[in-house]
């Protein structure tokens, strides 16, 4: 039996909570690859289907892979090489595909890799959709087209200039005079996002823009923002990951300020501008009490998912909402997008700035004061219901108590891996590491391992 048939017959998920990831050459092979785009292209009526990567070195191969497989099903496809995800998205959902992928593993190591399918409007794909895919990646025996029904690539090398125009168009001011300092984490942006603020006016200093295909998130960008707050004292720095559909921003004073912080200002602006539509933000349960202060006190509703942009997203089309983001740095504004961007984020973040006059480190300061949050990831022997151990649930009723309103806790599994996940905010950072250790002991006694 072969590897690829062996994994398919083992019952496992194959697309997890973003899309299919693993080790490239081991985990996500190009046979699976080959076998995904088959897949689509049966569920498919027609394409063409859009197709982009970061620039990992396996980026290529698994791409190029994706492609054959939805070729042989009568799929058509158009290539427009490493751009950004929030890029390959506008351009699915403005052009005339039926589908996006991105090939690209995000913030993970170079080693990793991954494909994320998107429907034609550019969101991510339906669970149930992905289900379905799943369906018949398992099955056996399809066929492949033959002669002129055979799928046919063609490149888009003009997709990163309409996507450049696409956010220029965006931003409300000239960034003239700004001083920005930009990670590029040797990924997706390491093109788009200096030509994106010259061609805005502003001054500006690039690094980690050389990608060579194993140097992608290697202690830089938005996964180590240490690296921008160490060079970018008096000036504003952007750090993105690897396909630059997240943010993480350095004021002028070399301070950090992750997704919570940047959805702070940005949401209380739009709300003076009269912008916030229904006077609601969206927000994950990882959002800092910080936050949730700053929100109160300006009268805008936070409407609460799980943690996923893809729970953020579907909130946002629920409620109709017009900013929502999680505190990795996810920020997403449907009137201009259908997922994370990180470019559009810092140009709605430096629309604030350039639009008030007032630095960042400032307006930092006017909406947003962060709580001390700690976060400690359990590794257990095996996982199961939370709600089946009582006594984790005992102690956390007791912290809560003892922090009363100046804290929070947040116990959950992860979706991926044996882990437990708890989270808690109080008054100092002392505090919150007493607490969460903790609760991390208990935990490890009741579920495993030391």
């Amino acid at each position: 039996m072969s590897d690829l048939r062996r994994l398919l017959d083992d019952g496992k998920p194959i697309f997890g909570t973003d899309g299919v990831r693993g080790v490239a050459g081991s985990e996500l092979t190009p046979e699976l690859a080959v076998a995904i785009g088959r897949a689509a292209g049966a569920w498919l009526r027609g394409g063409p289907v859009l197709v982009g990567r970061d620039t990992r070195r396996s980026g290529s191969m698994l791409s190029m892979a994706l492609q054959s497989g939805l070729h042989a099903s009568g799929i058509d496809t158009v290539d427009v090489g490493v751009l950004p995800s929030g890029g390959i998205s506008y351009l699915t959902a403005t052009g005339p595909a039926t589908m996006g992928a991105i090939v690209s593993a995000s913030h993970n190591p170079a080693e990793d890799n991954g494909i994320k399918l998107l429907a034609a409007r550019g969101t991510k794909l339906p669970d149930g959709v992905e289900r379905e895919l799943e369906e018949k990646l398992r099955a056996t025996g399809s066929s492949s087209a033959l002669g002129g029904s055979i799928g046919y690539r063609v490149e888009n090398a003009d997709g990163f200039w309409s996507y450049l125009d696409h956010l220029s168009e965006i931003s409300r001011y000239s960034l003239s005079g700004l001083e920005l300092v930009l990670d590029c984490a040797n990924g997706a942006a390491f093109k788009a996002a200096p030509s994106l603020f010259q061609r805005l006016h502003a001054q500006v200093q690039v690094f980690n823009a050389e990608p060579d295909g194993t140097n992608i998130n290697r202690s830089c960008g938005a996964t180590h923002p240490e690296f921008l707050a160490r060079v970018s004292r008096g000036r504003i720095g952007l750090a993105f990951d690897g396909d630059a559909d997240r943010l993480i921003v350095v004021d002028e004073d070399g301070k950090v300020a992750n997704g919570d912080v940047v959805l702070a200002i940005v949401a209380r602006h739009m709300k003076r501008q009269g912008k916030l539509k229904g006077d609601r933000v969206v927000a994950t349960v990882m959002s800092n009490l910080g936050f949730r202060k700053s929100m109160e006190e300006a009268g805008i509703e936070i409407v609460e998912t799980p943690v996923g942009d893809r729970h953020v997203m579907d909130a946002l089309l629920d409620c109709k909402a017009v900013i929502g983001g999680e505190q990795s740095g996810h920020i997403i504004f449907p009137e201009h997008g259908s997922t994370g961007d990180g470019l559009l984020t810092a140009i709605k973040l430096l629309d604030v700035v350039a639009g008030s006059g007032k630095q960042l480190r400032d307006l930092r300061a006017e909406a947003i004061v962060e709580y001390p949050q700690v976060l400690e990831n359990v590794r257990v022997d095996r996982m199961t219901d939370l709600a089946r151990v009582p006594a984790l649930w005992d102690e956390v009723k007791v912290v809560e108590e003892e922090l009363g309103e100046e804290g929070r806790v947040l116990v959950r599994p992860s979706g991926t891996e044996p882990v437990v996940r708890i989270m808690v905010e109080a008054p100092s950072e002392s505090a919150a590491r007493g607490y969460a250790d903790r609760l991390a002991k208990l935990t490890r006694t009741k579920l495993g391992k030391e």
